[in-house]
């Protein structure tokens, strides 16, 4: 008897559910689902993202990176709960 595989909850992509068409760099709101605690881009199996909105988000962080709008690196010892705090204001 074989044993039994476990079902696991389909992840929906968050960018299909918004009917986003595309993703401008300088929206930072949308683009920080795609990213960890890190600032590193979270790969599609851990945000749920399909092909297409995980390609263009990757393609919006790489120019926000370059625009200076996102870091490339963080200081690792004073990693921050919410990267985006400083954004806001």
């Amino acid at each position: 008897m074989a044993p039994e595989r476990r079902k696991y909850a389909r992840k929906y992509c968050k960018y299909c559910e918004a009917k986003v068409e595309y993703m401008d760099y300088k929206d930072t709101r949308i683009l920080k689902l795609a990213l960890s605690e890190r600032y590193k881009i979270m790969p599609r199996r851990l945000t749920g993202a399909c092909k297409k909105h995980q390609e263009m988000a990757e393609l919006a962080i790489k120019r926000a990176r370059h625009t200076a709008l996102i870091p490339y690196i963080i200081n690792t010892k004073n990693v921050v709960a919410n990267p985006f705090e400083y954004l806001q204001g």
